[in-house]
């Protein structure tokens, strides 16, 4: 093999290797990090602060604790991914429900999944546990209200260039009456210039 072949052969192989490397770098998990422009943690936790910031500031829970004389329970229900992409909702219904907890203006239960692995938990205690430590049935607070909505996205897309829509929508619904106590939308649009070596 000639030495400019030498070279050539050399050269190729650094750049496959370079190529195939993979880098990480930590970073803080509250920093707004996008990379393919698709919904992201970070939609979930900015969209979700700022929703029940909204939902909270309205008269309803005010006009329930006042008629009442205690705060509303709410429960977060289903939020249904209605896009055409994969969006793992749970990440955004968890980040509902800590804005709730935290917000100190509402009591929260646990949703459908929780209580199911709690009433069974429940079983167990009644059939093996000491008697004085065995917790009770028929004794869990009932939701006031359920906030349940969808996420809807349109995508948009020509010459290396496309543009996300994101829209998601929360109802606040009374249990008893089906009234809806609050509504709520956010928008979120974003650009996205792809390169050429872009996947």
């Amino acid at each position: 093999m000639s030495k400019g072949m030498n070279y050539f052969v050399c050269a190729l192989a650094a750049l496959t290797i370079t190529g195939c490397a993979t880098t990480v770098k930590r970073t803080e998990p509250d920093k707004v990090v996008d990379l393919s422009g698709r919904w992201n943690d970070s939609d979930a936790q900015m969209t979700a602060q700022a929703m029940l910031k909204d939902c909270l500031s309205r008269p309803w829970s005010d006009a329930f604790n006042a008629a009442n004389k205690r705060a509303p329970v709410v429960i977060v229900g289903t939020v249904i991914n209605r896009s055409s992409e994969h969006i793992n909702t749970k990440v955004f219904t968890t980040e509902l429900e800590s804005n709730l907890i935290n917000s100190g203006k509402v009591r929260f239960v646990a949703d459908k999944e929780t209580r199911g692995e709690i009433r069974e938990e429940r079983l167990e205690q009644a059939a093996n546990s000491a008697a004085a430590t065995v917790k009770p049935m028929k004794q869990e607070t009932g939701a006031d209200f359920m906030l349940q909505g969808s996420i809807n996205a349109v995508k948009d897309e020509a010459k290396g260039k496309y543009a996300i829509y994101y829209q998601i929508n929360l109802e606040l619904v009374d249990m008893t009456t089906h009234e809806k106590a609050w509504i709520g939308q956010k928008e979120i649009k974003k650009i996205v210039n792809k390169n050429a070596y872009s996947l």
